[in-house]
């Protein structure tokens, strides 16, 4: 990853081009420290990954009474706090192995009633009279537990509060809630997700298609027409923007086709209308994809999430744009797959000044892509990690749009004649006007809309 000022040949957009900045991450967790004992009684639970691959999750855990007083473990009750990978997914319990006995194990699951972007299930594990009695100082022993999908479809742990994937031995672990008689005496459960407060901008794409009622309606736009940036006489679709349910949330699809002319090459851009976006957090879930969707492989395809002004003369220092854009063909005198965070002052006749970072590589599938700009500069956040730092001498004089769009820089990547398409999807943008948020911030703010049933909001006023 480097990071350099350039004058790189810029992607000359259209007049009004589109904008927007990213983010996702988990949702905003409580302190993970003991809760005060109940009624004089103290435990730790103890857990280690116990495996499982993908079909299943794997929670070994182990109960210590760490207080003065024995403890019945038919008082006890433990939780697992995960994600679940549908939302009409059901989920089964078994007991390979207990010290105690599986016999005298219990397993059910419940659902968050304020679920997170962690955690919208747990496992809650009991025991019989059979397990008897934790004496000060004792430990249950092994509880070698696992659930699975009814269906027996994958099961993606990344994501569950609970699960600790380094975990490979027993070791105190308070994303484990312990209590006795139901008064919490072990761990923190994850907190309830919240929304942000002020000017916020949350959509999470549902809707019909490019020509339902609501994009105009939430000030949004799916671009046609022609110019740039892309290959010249190319044309934007907006039939091209798509929009689709998976596992409940709103999902926009933007398509480019191309038979390897200009007149078959069909473009696709979302943007918003008004130019209203400065200073604060933008961010947004986003796929991009390696391969075609249909078709060979090999053109100069760009997908990109981000905010832009126009330019209103060449080398005009009040222009702004910043850009998240993979390239996974190559292009602009890269022969293989490259990621850019470009942050822009200003382009026209004698070139462009920019400060870009970049890493090459494969970024195909879903990232969480933040952006934040304030007076001390601009940051990029990629999967909820810092990706780059540019000068403030790039932060932004004017208001912006928000935007994604996906084209293709020339016709020379791939010379045949042959149809072909690709894709880029977006779970989700958000924007928190003159507030900076960390990703795991973004993620409670996206875990709250949702869990409030918020699709759509929009409060940052017009400049």
């Amino acid at each position: 990853m480097s990071t350099r000022t350039s004058r790189r040949r810029p992607r000359v957009r259209a007049a009004l081009a589109t904008a927007v900045a990213a983010g996702l991450g988990a949702a905003l967790l409580g302190t993970a420290v003991p809760a005060a004992a109940a009624a004089g009684e103290s435990l730790a639970v103890q857990y280690r990954n116990g495996g499982g691959g993908s079909a299943e999750a794997a929670p070994w855990l182990k109960v210590v009474n760490t207080g003065a007083a024995p403890v019945a473990l038919k008082q006890v009750t433990l939780r697992y706090y995960f994600k679940a990978d549908a939302p009409s997914a059901v989920y089964r319990f078994a007991c390979d192995w207990a010290v105690r006995g599986c016999a005298n194990v219990t397993g059910t699951f419940g659902t968050i009633a304020e679920p997170g972007a962690a955690a919208d299930r747990y496992l809650e594990v009991g025991f019989t009279a059979g397990a008897g009695t934790l004496a000060p100082g004792a430990s249950s022993g092994d509880l070698r537990l696992r659930f699975h999908r009814a269906d027996w479809q994958s099961v993606d742990q990344a994501d569950d509060y609970s699960f600790g994937a380094a975990q490979s031995g027993y070791g105190d672990w308070a994303k484990v809630t312990a209590g006795v008689d139901g008064v919490t005496v072990w761990g923190t459960a994850p907190t309830a997700p919240s929304v942000p407060s002020g000017p916020v901008l949350f959509d999470d794409f549902d809707y019909t298609g490019h020509d339902d009622p609501a994009l105009a309606a939430h000030g949004w736009s799916a671009r046609s027409g022609g110019g740039g940036p892309g290959v010249w006489g190319a044309s934007w679709a907006p039939e091209n923007v798509t929009f689709a349910k998976e596992s409940g949330n709103g999902v926009m699809t933007l398509r480019t086709t191309t038979a390897g002319t200009a007149d078959s090459t069909r473009q696709s851009e979302f943007h918003s209308e008004a130019m209203k976006f400065r200073y604060g957090t933008y961010a947004a879930r986003v796929r991009f994809a390696d391969a075609p969707a249909a078709g060979p492989d090999g053109d100069h395809v760009v997908q990109s999430f981000f905010a832009i002004n126009d330019l209103t003369a060449p080398m005009a220092k009040d222009y702004s744009e910043y850009d998240f854009e993979y390239l996974p063909n190559g292009g602009w005198g890269e022969t293989s797959n490259i990621f850019f965070t470009t942050s822009w002052d200003t382009y026209g006749p004698e070139g462009s000044v920019n400060q870009y970072t970049t890493s090459r590589g494969s970024f195909a599938g879903w990232h969480d892509l933040a952006l934040t700009i304030d007076d001390g500069g601009i940051v990029y956040y990629v999967d909820g990690v810092e990706f780059a730092r540019h000068d403030t001498r790039y932060l932004p004089e004017r208001p912006m749009v928000i935007a994604f769009n996906q084209w293709l820089t020339d016709l020379a990547g791939h010379t045949g004649t042959e149809a072909r398409s690709y894709e880029e999807q977006v779970d989700y943008v958000l924007h928190v006007k003159d507030r900076v948020l960390t990703p795991a911030q973004v993620g409670a703010a996206v875990a709250g809309y949702r869990a409030a049933g918020v699709t759509f909001t929009d409060t940052v006023p017009a400049s």
